[in-house]
């Protein structure tokens, strides 16, 4: 018990540190001048790509923790589903704040005009109130079914997230549809668990 305790406490800050990786990496390239021709739109799509490899990571903690016996993956969930809505947070703040400098007429009349990023609002809408929930304190106000329920949003908004996605690109689609191919996999792994229990 010891060890494992001692093994989460050397384990927990260590992924809070390869999380903020992508981050700093991109910091670097600002200061070194590798983000090209289009910085704007190679920041967007760095925060967006790394808002759908977390969300795809705490989707995959579940059915590792299941298929291997493994419980500490669990302890990390919480934190990786964080780091999702924070570089969620960050692809949304660089096309309102960098991208659109607050135009506020401009960006409605863009929301409204493009599904793609309609979608993209609405799922970032939806981890918000997963992530303001997100601590023990809230799942003891909410109760603990309730507070399941509202956290099955992530569904939704990794959905949201892919086809987000996918519209957005023109030209080659082979990376937002691995992506799908990662989400379908996963929620059909939750629907056959389901399924089996019901038996």
């Amino acid at each position: 018990m010891e060890s494992n305790t001692r093994f989460m406490k050397l384990l927990k800050p260590a992924v809070f540190i390869v999380s903020l990786f992508p981050l700093l990496w991109l910091i670097l390239q600002v200061f070194t001048a590798g983000l090209g021709a289009n910085p704007i739109e190679k920041i967007l799509h760095h925060m967006g790509d790394w808002t759908l490899n977390f969300l795809m990571i705490t989707l995959t903690i579940s059915p590792f923790q299941q298929m291997t016996g493994l419980t500490w993956p669990l302890r990390l969930r919480r934190m990786i589903g964080l780091f999702s809505f924070f570089y969620a947070t960050l692809h949304v703040l660089t096309y309102v704040a960098i991208d659109q400098f607050f135009a506020w007429d401009a960006i409605i009349k863009d929301i409204v005009k493009h599904k793609r990023i309609i979608v993209g609002m609405v799922s970032y809408i939806l981890l918000i109130p997963m992530a303001i929930t997100s601590t023990n304190r809230m799942v003891q106000r909410l109760g603990f079914k309730r507070w399941q329920d509202l956290h099955r949003l992530i569904y939704v908004a990794a959905l949201g997230g892919v086809i987000h996605f996918l519209w957005m690109v023109k030209i080659d689609i082979r990376k937002p549809l691995i992506y799908i191919g990662i989400l379908v996999l996963l929620l059909s792994f939750r629907v056959v668990v389901r399924l089996v229990k019901r038996e």
